[in-house]
This record gives C-alpha cells, sequence and structure tokens, in this order.
C-alpha cells in the first residue's frame, strides 16, 4: 500500500468513528420558571407573563405557565390581585401606587409552588423627550432621547411595538359570487391593511460614565429598506421604564448571554440571577426580575414620503394572468375554469375592455397578491391618526 492510499484508509477510518455529540443540557428534562415584566405603578395596565424553558431538543418554543395565581403586595400588606387574559398573560388595570411604599410579586403555580419576588421602591421614570430617526444606506434607524435634570435615573430600559399600514401589491376591485364576476362592495375590499409586532430584543442605556443623566440618540430598532413597514405609514410606541442598577446588571447580563455570544470575541457566558425566587426550594433557578417602575411612553408616526429612496420589498412573487372567456384555439373558458368556482385560488383584479364595453375576460393573481387580510387586519387601530 503506496502512502496516499494509506492515508486514505486512515481518514475513512476516522470518519467512520465519529459518533454525535448530545450535551446532557439539551435533553434535560427540567423546565424553568420565566417571569416577564414590569409593575407599573401608574395609571396603566400591568401584564405579567409566565412560561416555562424548553429543552433545546424540542420541537416547541412556546410553553406558557398557565392557571398561577398572581397578586402584588404592599410592604403594608395590601394585595391587588391579577387576572389571566390569555395563556400565561396576567394582568391588573391601572394600580395607581402609593411611591413611597415597596412591593413584590408573588406567584402560586398550579402545581402549588410559591415565588416571591423582592420587594423594590417605586422607581420614578423621566418623561421621553423624543423618537426621532435617521435614514441610512440600508433603512432607518430608530432612536430615543430622554434626560433626567436630577440625575436620579441614570438605568433605563426600553420596549416598544410598532404598527404600519400596508397593501396588497395589487387592487382587487372584482369578486366572484360563484356564477359571475361582481363589482366588491366597500366592506370586501382587501387593499389596505395594517400589521404589528412587538419588541423582542433587549434595548437598555445608562448615563452612569456621563456627568450628567442624558440618553442622546439612544437605538431602538432598525427598519431596513426592503421593509413593507414603511411602504404607507409607520407607528411605534415606546416604553421608557427606570431601572435600579442590580435591574440594569440583570437585563445587561441577559442581552450579552443571548444577543452578543457566537464568536471568540464576543462576552463569555455568566451567571444570571434575578431577584424571584421558589420559596420553598431557594436553590431552584427562576429566570427574571420584577421592577416597580412609573412607565412613560410616545408614539411617533412616520410617513413614506419622509423615508427618500424607500424599497420595499413584496414578500410574495407576485404576478398577474389573463383570464379569458375565450382562451385559445380551443376557446377554453378560463373565466369559468378558474375565477367562477367558489373557493378558486384566483382572485379578479380588473377587466379587460374591449371598446367601451364588455371585457372579453380578466387579469388575476393569486389570494396572497391581492388580500392583504392573509397578514394583517383591515381594522384601523383606534390610536391611528
Amino acid at each position: 500500500m503506496n502512502r496516499a492510499s494509506y492515508l486514505l484508509v486512515l481518514i475513512i477510518g476516522i470518519m467512520g468513528c465519529k459518533k454525535p455529540y448530545n450535551p446532557p443540557v439539551i435533553a434535560s428534562p427540567k423546565s424553568y420558571l420565566v417571569v416577564e415584566g414590569v409593575i407599573n405603578a401608574g395609571s396603566d395596565s400591568t401584564v405579567i407573563k409566565l412560561s416555562r424553558t424548553v429543552n433545546l431538543s424540542s420541537n416547541s418554543t412556546k410553553n406558557p405557565e398557565r392557571n398561577a395565581i398572581l397578586t402584588i403586595e404592599s410592604d403594608q400588606n395590601t394585595v391587588y390581585p391579577l387576572t389571566e387574559t390569555k395563556g400565561g398573560y396576567y394582568m391588573a388595570a391601572g394600580l395607581n401606587l402609593d411611591t413611597t411604599r415597596q412591593y413584590r410579586l408573588n406567584i402560586r403555580t398550579s402545581n402549588d409552588q410559591q415565588y416571591l419576588s423582592d420587594f423594590a421602591q417605586v422607581k420614578s421614570t423621566p418623561p421621553i423627550d423624543s423618537v426621532g430617526f435617521k435614514v441610512q444606506n440600508n433603512g432607518i434607524q430608530l432612536y430615543v432621547n430622554t434626560h433626567d435634570s436630577k440625575n436620579n435615573s441614570i438605568y433605563y430600559r426600553w420596549e416598544y411595538d410598532e404598527t404600519w399600514k400596508f397593501h396588497a401589491k395589487y387592487e382587487s376591485i372584482l369578486i366572484t359570487d360563484g356564477l359571475f364576476i361582481v363589482d366588491r362592495k366597500p366592506d370586501q375590499y382587501t387593499y389596505f391593511c395594517f400589521a404589528n409586532d412587538t419588541s423582542s430584543s433587549i434595548v437598555i442605556g445608562s448615563s452612569a460614565k456621563l456627568k450628567q443623566d442624558v440618553i442622546y440618540q439612544a437605538p431602538i430598532t432598525f427598519v431596513e429598506s426592503s421593509s413593507e413597514k414603511i411602504e404607507t405609514e409607520y407607528s411605534i410606541r415606546v416604553r421608557q421604564y427606570a431601572l435600579t442598577g442590580d435591574a440594569y446588571t440583570f437585563w445587561e447580563n441577559i442581552k450579552k448571554n443571548t444577543e452578543q455570544l457566537g464568536s471568540i470575541f464576543d462576552a463569555q457566558p455568566s451567571n444570571i440571577k434575578g431577584n424571584i425566587h421558589n420559596v420553598n426550594n431557594p436553590s431552584e433557578p427562576v429566570i427574571g426580575y420584577i421592577s416597580v417602575s412609573l412607565v412613560q411612553t410616545k408614539r411617533v408616526f412616520i410617513h413614506n414620503n419622509q423615508v427618500p429612496n424607500w424599497n420595499p420589498a413584496d414578500p410574495y412573487d407576485c404576478q398577474l394572468d389573463s383570464m379569458l372567456y375565450c382562451h385559445g384555439k380551443m376557446c377554453q373558458n378560463d373565466v369559468a375554469l378558474f375565477l367562477l368556482p367558489i373557493g378558486s385560488t384566483e382572485i379578479p383584479v380588473y377587466a379587460i375592455p374591449v371598446g367601451s364595453h364588455n371585457p372579453i375576460g380578466f387579469m388575476s393573481s393569486t389570494n396572497y397578491c391581492t388580500d392583504c387580510t392573509l397578514r394583517g387586519t383591515k381594522t384601523q387601530p383606534a390610536f391611528w391618526r
């Protein structure tokens, strides 16, 4: 056997000996409680989300903690109950808490485990000065400005929700009733719709290294120029929370462990310790940090004419096709075959006129290209201007 043949056999042998390695953590049966939310000390609602961690090998990414009993307690034993509004979400209407007292969250799960957060003082939050944006080559960068003239806030966290008005690729003004092609009624139009999304990343900022408590153009989110979010008009509502130093450290570690890992230059994983504990098993990890804060909000609108060179890409490969009453050599009736049967996958868009009356057929496209309700709603939000 020559040297090349020997090396080939050796390589094949090594490859044949490889075995998949599945770290124990991937299949770990443990499921830890995750607590998300802020006790809102003002007039807005308090919403707490409970869920459980899932295994890395699981096909599911959602594991809500249902049927728990949640209350907010003051250091004077005043109790404010929360109600489960949907799976894993618990809400209390505006609490208007006494800002001189301390508060904590009390959780009793359906398996009779009790969890308590540490008592926390109400943290006052300064108003948001402004929410703006900077146009860049590949989109727009949204940012927030705020300051605290008393230099008491220092640590901040932001959340946001987005709403945008968009339209289908083609406007359909006709529809089939199963027998004929007829004009759409106003309530049947499906060209303009609204969609929304909420923040999923951790957005924090600090003025600790500055002489004054000023946050200038802190990045909130980025919208790419190919996005349909500013195809017509876009709105973002930013919520601002002032944090304690411990709360800021918690969110900073969460951000490093979930968003800034992956290369040798990134931060190394660290132990994340919140302020929520299992009463009967203090060593059990609980993921979350409950703050008590007066929340400040600001909403802004951005119209597409404020963003030059905007080039939204349609999410579908949309094309128009002709559907004729008499098509081809055999004079096949495409209109009757494709457009008239109820449940058709084609939607008529507009007529092809012959002279001034009586079209010879119609132009059509797929549902996804003419019906915006398949990925949005026609209902205009109450706040929309």
